[in-house]
C-alpha cells in the first residue's frame, strides 16, 4: 500500500481544497473549505458557473449593496459545499465570515443562515460542519449551535486552552493548525524542525493525549501541514485534512507508516486536567505569544479573502 492508503487505516482523511477533481482523485471521507480556498477555486474557469449561479439566483431578490453581496457570498460557499457533498460520502466544513469572530450572536445567526441554505438545497445538517474561529466568542457560539444540532468545526486553533474550552463546550470537531505553529517557531528561533520535534506536531499530540485520557468526545482534525513528515507523525489522529500536493506525495510513496497516536497510549500520558473559564482562557492565550499572534493573523487573512470575494462579486454585479 502507498502511504496515503496506510494512513487511511488509522485516520479519516479529509481533502483541504475547493477543487472537485482533486476530491474525485483521492476519495477522501470529508472535505473542508475556507474563504481562501473558495476564492482560489472561483477564479478557475471550471467553477465560474457557480459564481454566475450565485449572482443570478440573488440579483433580483430586492437587496442592494453590501447586503446583496453578503447574501451572494453565502449562496456561493453553500453551492460549493453542495457540489462537494456529491463527491465525498461524509461532511463538508463551511466557514462563517471571519469578520464576526468576536461576535457570538452574529456567528450563531450566520451559522443558522448557512444551514438553512444547505437544507433548502436538500442537504441535511448532519453533513455540514460550520467552521468558527476558536475565539472565546466563537466557542460560545459553537456551544449554542451544537445544542440546536448544528455541528461545528473550531478552526484557527493553536493552543491547549482553546482545545480544552472547545471540548468543554461540546463542539464536534477542532482543527489545530500544525504548519502555522511550526512557521512561527521557525521564524522566531531560526531553526528547522522535523518529525516528532516539530512544535506543531507536539501541540496536536498533547491535545490528542488530553482528549483521549479525559474522555473528551470532540474530534481532532490536524490541519495546515507543511510537509508529509508532519502528517506521518500524526497517523492515528481522528482526522487529518490534507492539501492536494501532499495527498499526491503520500500517494506516490510506499514507505512504511506506523500508527503514532493511539487512545491506549494516551490514557497513560502525564496530561493534567485543566479548568478553563473566560478569565483563564484570555490569560493563557495572552501568555502564549504564538497562539495569540497566529489566531489574530489567521482571522485577518480569512477576512481579507472574504473582502476579495465580495469585490469580485461586486464586479460581476456591475458588469450585469
Amino acid at each position: 500500500m502507498n502511504q496515503l492508503e496506510q494512513i487511511k487505516q488509522y485516520t479519516t482523511v479529509v481533502a483541504d481544497t475547493g477543487d472537485f477533481a482533486t476530491m474525485k482523485r483521492f476519495t477522501p471521507q470529508d472535505a473542508t473549505t475556507n474563504p481562501s480556498l473558495i476564492f482560489a477555486a472561483v477564479q478557475m474557469d471550471e467553477y465560474e458557473y457557480l459564481l454566475e449561479k450565485a449572482v443570478a439566483d440573488n440579483e433580483n431578490i430586492g437587496l442592494h449593496g453590501q447586503t446583496l453581496v453578503s447574501k451572494i457570498v453565502d449562496h456561493l460557499i453553500v453551492l460549493f459545499g453542495c457540489e462537494i457533498l456529491k463527491i465525498v460520502p461524509g461532511r463538508v466544513s463551511t466557514e462563517v465570515d471571519a469578520r464576526i469572530s468576536f461576535d457570538t450572536e452574529a456567528t450563531v445567526e450566520k451559522a443558522r443562515e448557512l444551514i438553512a441554505l444547505y437544507e433548502a438545497g436538500g442537504i441535511g445538517r448532519e453533513r455540514v460542519l460550520i467552521k468558527v474561529a476558536a475565539t472565546w466568542e466563537g466557542i460560545r457560539a459553537a456551544e449554542e449551535l451544537e445544542k440546536e444540532g448544528i455541528h461545528c468545526n473550531l478552526t484557527l486553533l493553536f493552543s491547549m486552552p482553546q482545545a480544552v474550552a472547545c471540548a468543554d463546550a461540546g463542539v464536534t470537531l477542532i482543527s489545530p493548525f500544525v504548519g502555522r505553529i511550526m512557521d512561527w517557531f521557525k521564524a522566531h528561533n531560526g531553526e528547522e524542525y522535523h518529525g516528532a520535534d516539530d512544535p506543531g506536531v507536539q501541540s496536536v499530540v498533547s491535545i490528542y493525549n488530553y482528549y483521549k485520557k479525559f474522555g473528551c468526545k470532540t474530534e481532532i482534525m490536524g490541519a495546515s501541514f507543511r510537509n508529509v513528515g508532519e502528517i506521518i507523525e500524526l497517523a492515528g489522529c481522528d482526522l487529518l485534512t490534507i492539501s492536494p500536493n501532499l495527498l499526491a506525495e503520500l500517494e506516490a510513496s510506499t514507505e512504511n507508516v506506523e500508527r503514532k497516536l493511539d487512545p491506549d497510549t494516551a490514557a497513560t500520558s502525564p496530561a493534567q486536567k485543566m479548568d478553563i473559564d473566560e478569565k483563564s482562557f484570555r490569560w493563557f492565550l495572552n501568555e502564549d505569544a504564538m497562539a495569540t499572534e497566529k489566531l489574530s493573523e489567521g482571522i485577518r487573512r480569512f477576512a481579507a479573502d472574504i473582502d476579495k470575494l465580495e469585490n469580485m462579486i461586486m464586479g460581476e454585479l456591475l458588469e450585469d
